[in-house]
């Protein structure tokens, strides 16, 4: 096993530990009866100060791992053949998205429902990779400071100015559109400030495959994430107060009132420090294919969650309505059971797909054969009526 390789399991064991909080947090937060929503209580607190750090989480992790993968290829520009795979996943996923949000039942009634152009975490991580792709191939001929400085100068600008941006509707755009920016309709996410966390783990990447082959990169990088990531959760606000406190400028005092932003990628670091740390220990091949499941786990746990397609899932029946022994133990039954169904998926992912396929393409057979049917039967009465009006001749 190459020492570059190793360097990515820490990654993949981050993501299969987000999308582990990220199946748990949903399944409580739709679930749990409002009566024990207690924010006097620790036990609760913590549970949803930990929720909040699994998105950022995610989001840093997926722009880190797909930018790796970017700048780890020789060719560069058009040429690099994870150009064309990122555009081509980033635009799957965008579909995706769309897709789980789709109601079969309403599109019988010729109905699309306003839910369908809401925007979640899956529009927004897709739109972010087409994002860095394009940060990419705007700099790639240039200096190789460019790329990182465009990056860590997006993650900065969409986080400082939040609160200016925040207050705004978008009502000059179309819906479909300002969902993406606004959470005014009922988006989940939003790409502003989200991106922020996709370039910032694009960035740290590329930090990261710059001196990936010294053999103090550890040793340096832990201390380095801790550090800042400390000085981010408990010092950052008080930084932008005195900023404010300087310069009169409200902006910074609106950052110092709901700080989330950067308290929260201070949580991203204590975390990346952390599963670093650990990575000797996150080998487990279970483990590491959660990791590297994460799009299917998200499908099958949106499904049977918030029932995708049909309208019918959990969220339908026990909408707010379970105690806390009910909710924990039902998420950790919804954690097991989402990531069997979707290892499962993987193990048969090419057989699924040929049957697919198969199916698709005799569907498409038997209904060329209805339509050239239909077309005959067709000619054939309209033949008739055109005679019996004297229209044309027998």
């Amino acid at each position: 096993m190459s020492n570059s390789k190793s360097r990515l399991f820490f990654l993949d064991a981050i993501r299969a530990w987000a999308i582990l909080m990220m199946l748990q947090g949903h399944f409580i937060d739709g679930l749990l009866d409002n009566a024990f929503r207690d924010n006097s209580n620790m036990l609760f607190n913590t549970w949803k100060y930990f929720r909040g750090i699994t998105a950022p989480v995610f989001f840093t992790v997926s722009g880190f791992i797909f930018t790796f993968l970017l700048i780890r290829s020789p060719q560069t520009g058009w040429n690099n053949p994870r150009v064309k795979k990122g555009i081509k996943r980033g635009l799957e996923l965008l579909v995706i998205a769309y897709l789980l949000r789709m109601n079969i039942f309403g599109l019988f009634k010729g109905e699309v429902y306003d839910s369908f152009y809401l925007v979640d975490v899956l529009h927004c991580i897709g739109l972010s990779l087409l994002f860095i792709i394009g940060f990419y191939i705007l700099t790639f001929a240039k200096q190789k400071w460019i790329f990182p400085t465009i990056l860590v100068s997006t993650t900065l600008l969409l986080f400082v100015f939040e609160p200016f941006y925040k207050a705004s509707s978008f009502e000059f755009l179309p819906q479909v559109f300002a969902n993406y920016l606004t959470k005014a309709n009922g988006s989940v996410f939003t790409i502003i400030p989200w991106l922020g966390y996709a370039t910032i783990g694009s960035f740290m990447s590329v930090l990261f495959s710059k001196y990936q082959e010294s053999k103090n990169l550890y040793k340096y990088i832990v201390p380095t994430y801790i550090a800042i990531g400390l000085v981010l959760i408990f010092l950052s606000s008080d930084f932008f107060l005195f900023i404010f406190e300087v310069t009169g400028i409200q902006l910074f005092q609106d950052i110092f009132n709901n700080n989330y932003l950067f308290i929260r990628l201070g949580d991203v670091l204590i975390v990346f420090s952390i599963f670093i740390l650990l990575r000797k220990f996150l080998m487990n091949v279970t483990w590491l294919r959660i990791g590297q499941s994460t799009l299917s786990i998200y499908i099958i746990h949106f499904i049977l969650l918030y029932g995708s397609f049909t309208g019918v899932g959990l969220y339908r029946f026990f909408h707010h309505s379970l105690n806390p022994f009910i909710a924990v133990s039902g998420a950790i039954l919804f954690m097991i059971a989402s990531t069997y169904l979707a290892l499962k998926y993987e193990d048969h992912k090419a057989d699924i797909k040929s049957s697919v396929f198969a199916f698709l393409s005799s569907m498409r057979i038997y209904m060329e054969q209805i339509a050239i049917i239909l077309f005959e039967v067709l000619r054939t009465v309209t033949e008739k009526i055109l005679r019996l009006l004297g229209l044309i001749k027998n």
